[in-house]
């Protein structure tokens, strides 16, 4: 079932959001209203959630907070990554959900978090048992980022890739599972924290590897999880075919399901990370998916 619907993905990243278009952020907080007003009238009872904010940034909070935009939130989310590419201790967390709560009266989710084996797997063993002994109990959700590592004939979603040397090729080796699928470390890991735990999996279209997710999660005792159904891919041929066997694959997960990426037409600029030129339209795309998925769970 859809425990909470989530606007966009780390809108103050700037691989996420084009700073050059919206440097204040003043768009994204009028197309955010505008889709969590669509989903509220679609199902008053959803819980609404800002798209994780990646940095963790109480001044983002209080700028969308002046724009009004948090009438329109429920739930506030952070993402952190402190062993690969943050610029903070992990041993920071307590202080960094310290930093957001003193800035919004809304309960806070870490709807990212996760630790790349590209430097060794026992490092990220070791990061995921650490990331749960400072967050489990102090935030109600933890989704794990993420159960499979990313195809290497996939681009990971960054503004200029091979540029950023090894933090780029970090993003393809944060999965609890090998692309082989094959088990790391961490899985076992995992397990031990899970259902306190829940994971980040992001399915492209079509994506092969959506059972098998769907046998592990059942198997590693997960309860709820955050995905998205993107914009972008709406577009696509059978879009809606595709976005329904993969919510009916999720049918038995309480499932966070984030709406972000612009299609290449509809934005200011030809890129996913564009505000659009007409916010109501990414609002309508919200309403549509709740109302199709939410009367199914």
């Amino acid at each position: 079932m859809i425990e909470a619907a989530m606007i966009w993905n780390e809108p103050n990243n700037k691989s996420h959001w084009d700073p050059e278009i919206d440097p204040d952020w003043r768009l994204f907080s009028g197309m955010a209203s505008a889709a969590s007003k669509a989903i509220h009238a679609v199902d008053p009872a959803l819980p609404r959630v800002l798209g994780g904010m990646s940095p963790i940034d109480p001044h983002f909070v209080q700028r969308l907070e002046g724009y009004g935009l948090m009438d329109d939130i429920d739930i506030v989310a952070v993402h952190g990554f402190p062993l690969d590419w943050n610029l903070w201790s992990i041993h920071d967390w307590p202080k960094k959900i310290e930093e957001i709560r003193a800035v919004t009266r809304l309960p806070i989710w870490v709807s990212e978090v996760g630790v790349s084996s590209f430097g060794a797997e026992e490092v990220q063993a070791w990061g995921l048992d650490r990331t749960a002994d400072l967050l489990v109990g102090h935030v109600p959700r933890i989704h794990w980022y993420s159960l499979y590592d990313l195809p290497r004939e996939w681009e990971a979603t960054t503004r200029h890739r091979e540029a950023e040397g090894s933090s780029y090729y970090r993003h393809f080796y944060m999965g609890l599972l090998r692309e082989d699928g094959s088990v790391k470390p961490a899985l076992e890991r995992f397990a031990r924290h899970a259902p306190q735990m829940g994971l980040c999996q992001w399915f492209h279209y079509n994506d092969h590897r959506l059972d098998d997710a769907v046998a592990w999660m059942k198997r590693l005792g997960v309860t709820y999880l955050r995905t998205g159904l993107s914009w972008a891919d709406s577009f696509r041929p059978d879009a809606v075919g595709w976005f329904d066997r993969q919510m009916e694959a999720l049918v038995d997960f309480n499932v966070t399901v984030t709406f972000c990426f612009t299609p290449e037409h509809k934005g200011i600029s030809p890129h996913h990370t564009s505000p659009p030129r007409e916010p109501q339209e990414f609002a309508d795309f919200c309403a549509a998916m709740i109302d199709r998925y939410c009367r199914r769970s």
